[in-house]
């Protein structure tokens, strides 16, 4: 028989500490960690971005293949500002509904000696779109595509479309999304107290993330940066071995995680993260209908008139 769960009162909240193009740290609290694990998965294999597709080759005469080649082209990150409004090659589309986009590479060299051709050589067929490879023709260095010597030419089209990290590796938006769970690390001061100094600043030396420091003016073991602890529990095998193993207590906060978030370059880490979130509560109000629907169907009763259009 179904009961009808208790109503769930968290109220998530995020707190941005870092917030840069490229990089991001903020706190997630009062959730668990399935959601702090879904919304890491979402933002990695979910939000999407442009990157080349489908490669025509007209003339390849480098020392690399056509398909590593397109291999190397489909990595290139593109700016994807614009790919929330594009729709894949597979959904429903209309004329005016952006699908594609194009760029040309036509490159001999004609010099002696090593040539290389990269991001920058790609001509953007449709400028109107806005889609470049990042630091498209700017000071920064661009990334080589492959290299050439005299007489070798590549001359290709290249197109680019949607996708999301299901799709391919190429549409994934971050580098990195990784969560941490805010640990919790209490001292004894009565432990520590009977402890000498030799056995104080042995206890820090223990722990090879350098969570602890000695303070020579109180003589008194302090939590220098708690966030740096790994768990590896060197600390608490020296504790122990000291005769003190309630010196110290270390737990972990299952409502609060650090995550910390890096970009490609594709997109700025604050719209993968917003675009995660809405993706994530999108997933959730369509499982709320998708139950509403179940549970109207097992009763008998007709559906709900969302559900049934």
């Amino acid at each position: 028989m179904y009961s009808r769960p208790s109503r769930n009162f968290r109220k998530p909240s995020i707190v941005i500490r870092t917030n840069e193009p490229d990089y991001m740290v903020f706190e997630l609290k009062n959730t668990d960690v399935s959601a702090a694990n879904a919304l890491r998965r979402v933002m990695i294999a979910e939000v999407p971005t442009i990157a080349i597709d489908l490669v025509e080759m007209e003339n390849n005469t480098t020392v690399l293949n056509d398909e590593f080649l397109a291999h190397r082209l489909g990595l290139l990150p593109l700016v994807s500002t614009e790919a929330v409004a594009w729709k894949r090659p597979f959904e429903w589309s209309s004329d005016a509904d952006m699908i594609e986009t194009a760029f040309a590479l036509d490159v001999n060299c004609t010099v002696d000696g090593v040539m290389d051709v990269t991001s920058n050589d790609l001509i953007p067929l449709n400028p109107e779109h806005r889609v470049i490879p990042v630091n498209y023709q700017l000071d920064e260095k661009p990334i080589v595509i492959c290299k050439m010597r005299r007489g070798q030419q590549l001359k290709l089209v290249a197109r680019a479309r949607k996708g999301i990290g299901k799709d391919h590796a190429k549409f994934i938006p971050v580098a990195t999304a990784v969560f941490q769970y805010k640990p919790q690390i209490t001292l004894s001061h009565s432990a520590m107290a009977e402890m000498t100094d030799d056995e104080k600043q042995a206890f820090v030396n223990s722990d090879p993330s350098k969570t602890f420091k000695f303070n020579p003016i109180t003589r008194m073991i302090e939590v220098d940066n708690e966030e740096s602890y790994m768990y590896d529990e060197e600390c608490l095998v020296k504790a122990r071995e000291l005769g003190r193993p309630d010196l110290v207590t270390i737990t972990q906060k299952q409502d609060h995680f650090i995550f910390r978030v890096e970009g490609t370059g594709v997109l700025r880490v604050a719209d993968v993260v917003r675009q995660g979130i809405e993706i994530l509560h999108k997933k959730c109000m369509d499982l709320e209908a998708g139950v509403q629907e179940a549970l109207a169907v097992a009763k008998g009763q007709p559906l709900p008139v969302s559900a049934g259009g």
